[in-house]
């Protein structure tokens, strides 16, 4: 578990927040319509789970949704994005917020504003044929690895392990490439793959496996908002604060069968008052 990612992330978003020259009217504005809007993930479970009878998306990241707006006395409404739409329908407005599965990235910083604390690590996974003979990432070199569309794991995939990265629109896209043989591994987040893997359908991929526990670039999963929102990150950064202490996150996540060790350990940090302790690389970070 890589814990110096989210304390260097916390830090940094920390320094970001604290010179914040003017506040939004974001947080007025859900108030005044009386409804909070966020984007969260399709039907992708464990994050997100599909209601048949309603047609509707629930699951891990809704509930975060609908406790934020409960504390804004709100009703909540959720938005569908996947990874070519949510940065846009946040820019042009049509959400409020991002609770998806979207990692802080030093890029993504430097278009949209978060709050400063993480509610999720997650890092990457390669699902492959159990006959492929790929067991590491190195073994990914002159491999195709298809991932969804500005995922934050095509440059090290690239870059580090030699990898051909194929960007397709979603996991189910990319999981039909892998199965169809037009790439040698489907490269996501961890949760999900190990969802499909062993979930309800699970026996459609009984030749698939994980190729290695080792997830690629662990990193904190942070809810983003618009540029210059300091009234907005602040107030979602208090949530996120007070679901680590009181162990929201761990219920959501054994509700929903979100993997939960990092939330357990940010549970017990935050009840013992070391949850917002910083490194001092992490706090020269600039």
């Amino acid at each position: 578990m890589n814990r110096q990612a989210i304390k260097w992330a916390a830090a940094l978003a920390l320094a970001a927040l604290a010179t914040a020259a003017h506040a939004d009217a974001t947080l007025d504005r859900v108030k005044q319509r009386g409804k909070l809007v966020v984007g969260v993930d399709g039907a992708s479970p464990p994050f997100g789970l599909l209601d048949p009878a309603t047609g509707k998306v629930g699951g891990f990241q809704t509930e975060l949704g609908r406790d934020i707006a409960t504390r804004l006395g709100v009703t909540l409404e959720t938005v569908p994005v996947t990874a070519a739409t949510r940065v846009q329908f946040l820019q042009a407005g049509k959400v409020d917020l991002l609770i998806a599965n979207i990692q802080w990235t030093q890029e993504r910083s430097e278009i949209l504003s978060y709050a400063p604390t993480p509610y999720n690590l997650v890092g990457g996974a390669a699902m492959v044929s159990k006959r492929s003979g790929i067991k590491r990432w190195e073994d990914l070199k002159g491999k195709v690895a298809c991932v969804s569309q500005g995922s934050n794991f095509a440059k090290p995939l690239q870059e580090t392990y030699g990898a051909v990265v194929k960007g397709l629109r979603n996991i189910p896209e990319s999981l039909l490439a892998l199965k169809g043989g037009s790439c040698d591994a489907s490269v996501h987040i961890q949760p999900a793959l190990y969802e499909t893997l062993h979930g309800p359908n699970g026996k459609e991929w009984d030749g698939f496996e994980l190729a290695t526990p080792d997830q690629l670039i662990p990193s904190p999963t942070v809810i983003w908002t618009r540029r210059n929102e300091a009234d907005t990150r602040a107030f979602v950064d208090g949530v996120i604060r007070d679901w680590h202490k009181s162990g929201l996150l761990v219920k959501e996540a054994d509700r929903f069968g979100v993997p939960a060790d990092y939330l357990k350990q940010a549970n017990a940090d935050a009840q013992a008052g070391k949850f917002d302790s910083a490194p001092p690389e992490a706090q020269a970070k600039p």
